[in-house]
């Protein structure tokens, strides 16, 4: 007799946690466990895979869509087992909750990122480049749409279909875009902020069109639902605008720069975030545009908007978010693209979507005038596309409008795109080798003092800044506002946890005067520094800021010195003064900065130690009283310095001693206890008497300048004679000294980049609070000693001792 067949049982709801395998469960088959697994596993893949694509220099979103393509039934899925194990059917909602909680608050930080002020001054010639970004490509997707009706996707909803693959192939992703940017060392550039503005100006208009078309998918027979849903979400938009930006903006007021931001503050925003989201899901216009919204409307200028991205970035960008790209991949199967037709069609969606992006942002941009080459960049760089793509296609597959195969062909669209413009962007520009700037005074020494000087001091961080801004003030030289223009370069890392909303705001101003009528200026403590200083002196000081991976920054600061045609770069050191005096390093990958600019720069360079000169804050200049000590020996790095020490003493507050060392007569013929190196010669060079004769005629009658010889027999005199000028405030040595009395020093230096006199001072030998700048003159060709020491050094950056 045959058993009846059992009832088909829905599977139990996952508990949240087991009791533990040593109470017989299974913990993949409770939810936070196996949410642990899924979470684990997908950060574990998608790191590896940015870090194999890191040498195509490919965005990190590329990594994360074809790390949920593999996790999905594409690659891994194909082996039931893992599915089912991993990501179980009864798994999906805790996943995609997890997924779209990550990408509500990501949309908030894209949100950060738009300046509606921006938008507003956007010019008419990044405004007709990202109309005609938008509108060519989203008529040709409505063509392409028709195509995919005809074949694939038979029965679904036109007008949906239409404007959904519309928005899909007009999509341009701002975030990933500013990562490309800043990666490829073009976010200063024009072609790059004209690509920023006109990105920011495609992703209002993509968003807005996706409203449309999420509106017009409703399930809801008629038609008014849709124009109601319309209406209620622009009824919203409007409402925030109304009600945020006064309380956002009263929050941001009382947050002081250099100041810890309230935690209630941003609890609140926070909060607010979700109520936005909340009410828009409500609507039916999807939860992620009241989070867009809001990000939107609160203020830019000051730390609230950076402490946002601050307490939000890291949990979000790492954790939450790559869970979506595994969502996603999950509904990705390339295996349903089969067949000549499909993979026709995939052709087909892929040229389209290059096509509409390129050659409408190529021809609108040479009908601005674009020079060609600009032209042809700036088209593959609206072709970006990103995250941003994903959550239309994602929406699009939710609401019954995509189907499987579909989907995929538009998911490999979004990938491919996306992969090919780093690539060709490197091929085809290249500003930084294009442009070699020809200029004359690349030194402080020069027969015409009276030439304006161009710095460009670097720093990396505040601790640099109360010296660096005294040492701008005692380098103005004469009272003439143009006599000295300083360009402040801020260098900031790019790491992976960097956002568009700190470069793009950081860059926005690069290189133009701090103080702009109508404009306001930014809030940041650097930048008021800066500021305050240049309102107090005759100095005129430009902001400028590199954002670049450490192990390219030097490029970024060789390129910009050569661009605004500066005499001298000057670098923090990449040590910094403890309590009790000794120096311990900041961070060794400093130091390789510091030797590349010092090997490859297109000027004379100076290594700024930092100990303090003039104490925490400026000096005004009425009370600036400082003693300058140039340790002369002889040669180009030595003269370089001495120029640099004239130009100071020209300075009311400044006294400069100059003290030039000689050996011992008595040893010059005879047995010389110094031991030799090879380029030092014993015969004093002409250029430096011709120098020094010039520096005894100049000598003033009020006791600015101070003139000394000394005489040495070996290394201990030359140490006991520095000692004595350990009093003052600054010393100023060259790099590579020349001549035998510094011979013996050459050897054992801890530190090449400063030179043997520039290590000594820096040793426990000499007990000083004096700050040192150690300058390298620029020559068309460095001296191989020179260069040997630096190349000598690399070796030595893993025992650096403290």
């Amino acid at each position: 007799m045959a058993t009846p067949a059992s009832p088909l049982t829905c599977p139990k709801p996952m508990k949240a946690t087991s009791n533990g395998v040593f109470q017989g469960d299974d913990p993949l088959d409770y939810a936070l466990p196996l949410a642990i697994v899924q979470i684990c596993l997908v950060l574990v893949l998608t790191r590896v895979l940015a870090y194999l694509l890191r040498p195509l220099r490919q965005p990190r979103v590329v990594a994360e869509i074809i790390g949920g393509i593999l996790l999905g039934p594409s690659a891994l899925g194909r082996s039931e087992k893992y599915l089912h194990t991993i990501f179980p059917p009864k798994s999906l909602t805790v996943l995609d909750t997890l997924a779209n909680f990550g990408l509500l608050f990501f949309l908030f930080l894209v949100g950060l990122e738009l300046d509606p002020k921006s938008l507003r001054r956007t010019g008419k010639k990044a405004l007709c480049i990202a109309i005609a970004g938008i509108s060519v490509p989203f008529v040709l997707g409505i063509g392409t749409s028709f195509a995919l009706r005809a074949t694939i996707s038979q029965g679904v909803n036109q007008g949906p279909f239409l404007v959904f693959m519309g928005v899909a192939l007009s999509i341009t992703a701002f975030p990933v875009l500013a990562r490309i940017l800043a990666e490829l060392k073009l976010l200063t550039t024009d072609v790059g902020r004209m690509a920023m503005s006109a990105a920011a100006v495609n992703d209002v208009a993509a968003w807005i069109l996706l409203a449309l078309a999420i509106a017009l998918s409703g399930n809801g027979s008629s038609p008014f639902i849709s124009l109601w849903v319309l209406l209620s979400g622009a009824g919203f938009v409007l409402l925030c605008i109304l009600i945020g930006p006064p309380i956002f903006t009263w929050m941001a007021k009382r947050c002081s720069d250099g100041e810890h931001v309230d935690e209630i503050y941003v609890c609140g925003t926070l909060a607010a975030v979700l109520a936005a989201g909340f009410v828009t899901d409500s609507i039916g216009i999807h939860a992620l545009f009241g989070a867009f919204v809001l990000g939107v409307l609160v203020p830019k200028e000051g730390p609230f908007a950076g402490a946002l991205v601050e307490k939000v970035e890291d949990l979000v960008s790492g954790l939450f978010l790559p869970l979506y790209f595994v969502s996603s991949g999950l509904k990705t199967n390339v295996a349903t693209i089969q067949g000549a037709q499909s993979w026709g069609l995939l052709a087909l969606v892929i040229f389209t979507s290059c096509f509409g992006k390129i050659v409408g942002t190529i021809v609108v941009s040479l009908l601005c005038k674009m020079p060609v080459q600009e032209a042809l960049t700036l088209g593959f760089l609206m072709n970006t596309k990103g995250l941003v793509e994903l959550i239309v296609l994602n929406i699009g597959k939710d609401r019954g409008v995509l189907n499987d195969q579909t989907f995929a062909i538009m998911v490999l669209m979004a990938l491919f795109t996306t992969f090919i413009t780093t690539p060709i962007v490197i091929s085809i520009y290249r500003p930084a080798k294009l442009a070699v700037t020809k200029y004359k005074h690349r030194t402080i020494e020069r027969k015409d003092t009276s030439k304006q000087v161009r710095i460009l001091s670097c720093f990396y961080s505040t601790r640099n800044i109360p010296t660096l801004i005294n040492l701008i003030e005692v380098s103005r030289g004469t009272a003439k506002k143009e006599g000295l223009r300083v360009y402040a370069m801020h260098l900031m890392e790019l790491s992976e946890r960097s956002s568009a909303i700190l470069m793009v705001h950081k860059v926005k101003r690069n290189g133009l005067p701090f103080w702009n009528k109508g404009e306001v200026s930014d809030s940041n403590q650097v930048v008021v520094a800066f500021e305050t200083f240049e309102h107090l002196s005759k100095v005129s000081i430009r902001p400028t800021t590199a954002i670049s991976p450490m192990n390219s920054m030097h490029e970024d600061i060789i390129t910009s010195a050569e661009n605004k045609r500066v005499a001298m770069i000057i670098l923090p050191f990449h040590k910094h003064q403890r309590l009790d005096g000794h120096f311990e390093t900041t961070r060794t990958d400093l130091r390789h900065v510091n030797r590349k600019v010092l090997q490859q720069a297109p000027c004379s360079v100076g290594i700024l130690v930092d100990r303090g000169l003039g104490g925490a804050s400026h000096v005004p200049a009425s009370n600036v009283n400082f003693t300058i000590t140039i340790l002369f020996f002889g040669g180009h790095d030595d003269r370089e310095a001495l120029a640099y020490g004239i130009r100071m003493a020209e300075h009311p507050g400044i006294t400069l001693v100059v003290v030039r060392f000689a050996v011992d007569p008595a040893l010059a013929g005879g047995s010389v206890k110094l031991k030799m190196s090879q380029n030092s010669s014993p015969e004093v060079q002409p250029e430096d008497e011709v120098v020094i004769s010039r520096l005894k005629e100049s000598i003033s009658t009020d006791g600015s300048i101070k003139y000394e010889e000394r005489t040495v027999k070996d290394a201990t005199e030359l140490i006991e004679a520095t000692k004595s000028y350990n009093k003052c405030n600054l010393f100023l040595v060259g790099r590579m000294p020349e001549g035998q009395v510094v011979a013996s020093l050459n050897k054992n230096s801890e530190c090449p980049e400063l030179g043997p006199i520039g290590n000594l001072l820096t040793s426990s030998d000499i007990s000083t609070t004096a700050s040192l700048l150690v300058v390298q003159q620029y020559r068309s060709q460095l001296s191989q000693d020179a260069l040997n020491s630096l190349e000598d050094g690399e070796t030595s950056d893993g025992n650096e001792s403290n």
